[in-house]
C-alpha cells in the first residue's frame, strides 16, 4: 500500500492507468483516433510557424504525451504544439538563429530543455499557484495579441509574398505593397484549402476537417503537379527516429534564451492550468498544480531529448478528447502510438502539403485564442481589468511576443503589489442581534459608540504596515463619535511575523495611546502576545489587550466607554442601548 502511495506521488497518471476499468477502454479508443486526427496536420503547421521541419512538430508529440500520461494529474489533458508557444519560440529564436537552420533547430530544442527545468524548479518550490498569477484579463490580452501576430505573420503563406519588415506595425503598414505581390496559384490553393475546411466544418462537424483539409490540398497538388506553378510545399519528410543532437552554437547566445524560457514555461503553465481546470471541474475531480508544473516540465524536457519544440496544453485537442468521452490518460498514450506509427512510417505523402495551406490552418487556430467581444465586455463589467488586458493586447502587437509576454507577467505582479499594498478595508459594527457585520451593507448595522472595529483585508507586511497606520489614525480623526477603542481584526491582517510590523504597531499603539485611546487585538491571542514580547511591545493592562474574537474584544471595551455612559439621558440613544443588551447577550 505504501508503494502505491509513493507511485500515485510521483506517477499520478500511472496510479490511475493501474485501476482502469474495462468499460472506458471503447471510448478511450474512439477518442485517441479522433485526438491523432487532429494533432497530426496541426504539429505540422506549429512546425511551420516555428520554423522548423515538419517531423520536428510529430516528434513534439509523441514521447511529451506519453510523459505527460504517466505523470500528469488531469485524465482529459492532451498536450502538444501550442499556437502561442511556437509564436514565443519563434520570436526568441529567429533573430539568434540568423538564417543558419541547424542552429535555429539546436536553439529551439535548447530553449525547450530550459523551459523544461524551469518547471521543475518552480515544482520543486511548490510555486503551482502561479497558475493564479496571470489574472484572466492579462492571459486574454496577451493571446489576442499572439493571435493577431501569428494570423499576419500566416499571411505571406496565404498570399504567396515575402515579409520584408521584422515587426507586425511596419507589415501592416506596408500591407498594400505586400499584397500588390500576391503570388496568384497560391491564393488559389489557399482558397481551396479554406473552403474544402468550411464546408467540412458545416457538413461533417465531427470528422477531422484540418486533416482532410491538408490532405485534399496535397492531393491535389500531387495530382495536378501543381508544383511547376510554383506553388511551395513543405517538401521532403524524413521518417524514422531521430538522431540526437548536441549544441552547436557559441555557449553565449545561453544567456539570450533563459529570461524568454522563464516567461515560456509562466505562460504555458498558466494557459495549460486554465484548460485542465476547466475540464477537470466539468468531469469532477481536481488538480494538482504543483504536480502540473512538474509533468509539464518533464513533457517539455522529452520534446527537447526527442528533437521537439516546447509543449503545452492543448485546448483544441482536449475539446476533442472530451467530446468523444475519453476517460483517462490512456486516450494520450493511443494518440501517441498513432503518431509515432505515421512518423517512421508513412511520412511520404506529407512532401506534397502546400504551405499556402498550413497557412490557413494556423490562421484558423489563431482565431480560436481571439476573445474580443470577451475583451470587450470587461468594459462594462470589470473597466480596471478591460484596461489591463487592453494594455497587454496594445504591447503584444506594437512592441513584439517576448516584450509583450514581459510585460503581462510584471502586469501581474504589480497588480498582485497593489492589491497588496493598497486593499479594502472596512468598519464592523453590530445589528439589532448583536451580531457583527460590515457596517455600509446594511441599514440595520450601525457602530458601537466610543468603539472602532477595523478590518484590513490584507497580510500586514513591511511595504503595506505604513499604509495600514495612515488609514486607522484617519479613521479614528474622522468618527464623529471620539472613540476611545480601537478593535483590530487580527485574524484579517497578521499572518505572520515581520519585524517592520512589528515596530508599526509598537508605534501605533504609543501614538493612540498619546490620544487616550486603547488599542485592542482580537484574534492569534497566542501568535500575537508570542510576537509582540518578542519585539518588545507591551502587552496586557499597560499595552495592547489581546482577546481569542471580535466579541470578547466587543465585551472588553466596555468598560472603556466612560465617555457614552455619562452622557445626559436625553443624549442616549434608545435603540442603541437595546443593541447592546442584545449584544452583551450574545457575547456572554
Amino acid at each position: 500500500m505504501r508503494d502505491f502511495f509513493s507511485l500515485a506521488r510521483w506517477m499520478p497518471g500511472l496510479a490511475a492507468l493501474l485501476r482502469y476499468e474495462r468499460s472506458w477502454l471503447a471510448p478511450d479508443l474512439r477518442a485517441g483516433l479522433s485526438v491523432a486526427a487532429v494533432a497530426l496536420p496541426v504539429a505540422i503547421a506549429y512546425a511551420e510557424l516555428t520554423g522548423v521541419g515538419a517531423v520536428v512538430g510529430l516528434y513534439s508529440c509523441i514521447l511529451p504525451m506519453m510523459v505527460y500520461a504517466l505523470f500528469g494529474t488531469s485524465r482529459q489533458l492532451i498536450v502538444g504544439p501550442d499556437a502561442a508557444t511556437c509564436a514565443v519560440i519563434a520570436a526568441v529564436v529567429t533573430p539568434l538563429a540568423a538564417g543558419d537552420p541547424t542552429k535555429h533547430w539546436q536553439l529551439v530544442m535548447t530553449m525547450t530543455a530550459m523551459t523544461g527545468v524551469w518547471c521543475l524548479v518552480a515544482s520543486r518550490f511548490k510555486l503551482g499557484v502561479l497558475a493564479d498569477f496571470l489574472s484572466r484579463p492579462i492571459l486574454m490580452g496577451l493571446l489576442n495579441g499572439v493571435a493577431i501576430t501569428i494570423m499576419v505573420g500566416q499571411l505571406s503563406k496565404i498570399f504567396g509574398f515575402t515579409f520584408s519588415d521584422k515587426y507586425l506595425i511596419e507589415r501592416l503598414a506596408g500591407s498594400l505593397g505586400y499584397l500588390a505581390q500576391s503570388h496568384l496559384p497560391t491564393l488559389a490553393m489557399s482558397f481551396f484549402t479554406l473552403l474544402l475546411l468550411l464546408v467540412c466544418r458545416r457538413l461533417r462537424p465531427h470528422w477531422p476537417a484540418t486533416m482532410l483539409a491538408l490532405a485534399g490540398a496535397g492531393l491535389l497538388v500531387w495530382a495536378g503537379t501543381l508544383g511547376q506553378f510554383g506553388i511551395k510545399t513543405i517538401g521532403q519528410v524524413p521518417s524514422g527516429i531521430p538522431d540526437l543532437q548536441m549544441p552547436e552554437f557559441p555557449p553565449g547566445l545561453l544567456r539570450e534564451l533563459v529570461l524568454p524560457a522563464l516567461n515560456l514555461a509562466m505562460v504555458s503553465f498558466v494557459s495549460m492550468m486554465l484548460t485542465a481546470r476547466s475540464f477537470a471541474a466539468k468531469n469532477g475531480y481536481e488538480i494538482d498544480a504543483d504536480q502540473e508544473f512538474r509533468a509539464l516540465g518533464l513533457a517539455n524536457l522529452a520534446a527537447a531529448v526527442s528533437q521537439g519544440f516546447a509543449i503545452s496544453g492543448a485546448d483544441s485537442r482536449t475539446a476533442v478528447n472530451d467530446a468523444n468521452g475519453g476517460k483517462s490518460q490512456l486516450v494520450s498514450l493511443i494518440a501517441a502510438a498513432i503518431i509515432a506509427l505515421v512518423t517512421f512510417t508513412l511520412t511520404e505523402p506529407l512532401q506534397y502539403i502546400p504551405t499556402a495551406a498550413l497557412g490557413v490552418v494556423l490562421v484558423m487556430a489563431s482565431l480560436s485564442l481571439t476573445d474580443f467581444r470577451g475583451l470587450w465586455a470587461l468594459r462594462h463589467s470589470d473597466r480596471s481589468a478591460f484596461w489591463l488586458a487592453l494594455t497587454t493586447f496594445l504591447s503584444v502587437l506594437t512592441m513584439g511576443v517576448i516584450p509583450g509576454i514581459t510585460l503581462a507577467v510584471l502586469l501581474g505582479l504589480f497588480q498582485f503589489l497593489r492589491n497588496v499594498m493598497r486593499p479594502t478595508d472596512q468598519l464592523l459594527g453590530t445589528d439589532d442581534d448583536g451580531v457583527v457585520r460590515t457596517i455600509g451593507n446594511n441599514e440595520q448595522v450601525k457602530g458601537v459608540p466610543g468603539i472602532l472595529v477595523y478590518r484590513f483585508n490584507s497580510p500586514l507586511t513591511y511595504f503595506n504596515a505604513p499604509y495600514f497606520k495612515r488609514r486607522v489614525l484617519a479613521l479614528l480623526v474622522q468618527d464623529p463619535h471620539s472613540p476611545r477603542c480601537l478593535v483590530i481584526d487580527a485574524v484579517a491582517c497578521f499572518t505572520h511575523q515581520d519585524i517592520s510590523v512589528m515596530s508599526m504597531v509598537g508605534e501605533l499603539h504609543l501614538e493612540l495611546k498619546r490620544r487616550g485611546i486603547h488599542m485592542v487585538m482580537a484574534g492569534r491571542h497566542g501568535q500575537l502576545s508570542h510576537w509582540f514580547r518578542q519585539a518588545g511591545v507591551r502587552v496586557g493592562e499597560d499595552g495592547i489587550l489581546l482577546c481569542p474574537d471580535i466579541y470578547q474584544a466587543l465585551r472588553m471595551t466596555r468598560c472603556y466607554r466612560s465617555a457614552e455612559e455619562e452622557l445626559p439621558l436625553a443624549e442616549r440613544d434608545p435603540e442603541q442601548e437595546e443593541r447592546e443588551v442584545s449584544l452583551a447577550t450574545t457575547i456572554a
